[in-house]
């Protein structure tokens, strides 16, 4: 089983096609799937939307009547991930945005780099269509920001929101820890990955474009503000990090390969 993890908030614009799109990927890769949104106290019209989906989609949608955050709505999902499973050493999960800035057409290779042996793979991004100078630079300089503190064999994008872990890794980080995230934002991905690459044997990467220009919204995310918040946080993920991992560095990722971007329709 694969599952599709998505935090949600205020994404009714986007989130019906996004779960679409999703679909049409795995009718021409047949793997079984199910879709888990987790609808962080949305304002919008994002309920209504997700519930009309639920009568024609293999999807769950759990709820934070209340905003609780990203960091804690991805725990939630992956937490959710491990305690379905009941076959973790096979199972996967998938980290991805509501807005269109990942791509559902990268799915495919990411899941065979989990089936050809890997634990953790990143999507490693390259902004495309993103209008502000301003925010491309402060996406290229936050991962700059933690060369040296969160470190993962192969990963130089630590804070791409956009990955698939093995079931069985993930398990076992939950019981390392009673919570893995205590950062938020960008912060809390390179966490993630320092968290969880300790019980991986093999982490991958693949190249990946991540979109700034197929949200129907203004982002919410103030990137500059982003980007200190990762300096800030460099302490904690420099602790959290340095309490070790167990990759074997002999079974270092494969090379990336630059992932074929299909044009968005």
């Amino acid at each position: 089983m694969i599952y599709v993890c998505i935090p949600s908030y205020n994404e009714a614009p986007t989130i019906g096609l996004l779960l679409w799109k999703i679909r049409q990927v795995f009718a021409g890769f047949q793997r079984e799937y199910q879709l888990l949104v987790l609808d962080d106290g949305s304002t919008d019209a994002t309920r209504e939307v997700l519930e009309r989906y639920t009568r024609v989609l293999p999807l769950s949608v759990i709820r934070h009547e209340q905003r609780r955050g990203y960091a804690r709505s991805v725990e939630r999902l992956l937490r959710e991930s491990v305690e379905r499973t009941d076959r973790p050493k096979r199972d996967c999960a998938i980290l991805m945005h509501a807005d269109f800035a990942h791509g559902p057409h990268f799915i495919p290779d990411l899941v065979r780099r989990i089936e050809s042996g890997a634990d953790i793979v990143v999507a490693q991004a390259k902004l495309e269509g993103e209008p502000s100078r301003l925010r491309r630079w402060a996406r290229r300089l936050a991962p700059v920001l933690l060369r040296g503190v969160v470190n993962v064999p192969g990963v130089s994008d630590s804070i791409s929101g956009f990955a698939v872990f093995r079931l069985v890794t993930l398990r076992n980080a939950f019981r390392s820890a009673p919570s893995l995230l205590s950062t938020d934002g960008w912060a809390a991905n390179a966490e993630l990955y320092a968290r969880t690459s300790r019980h991986a044997r093999r982490v991958e990467t693949i190249s990946a474009i991540e979109r700034g220009d197929l949200r129907q919204r203004d982002s919410r995310v103030n990137y500059w503000e982003e980007a200190l918040s990762v300096w800030a946080s460099r302490h904690t993920l420099r602790r959290v990090s340095a309490s070790g991992s167990t990759v074997d560095s002999t079974a270092a990722r494969e090379p990336s390969r630059q992932a074929e971007a299909a044009s968005p329709s």
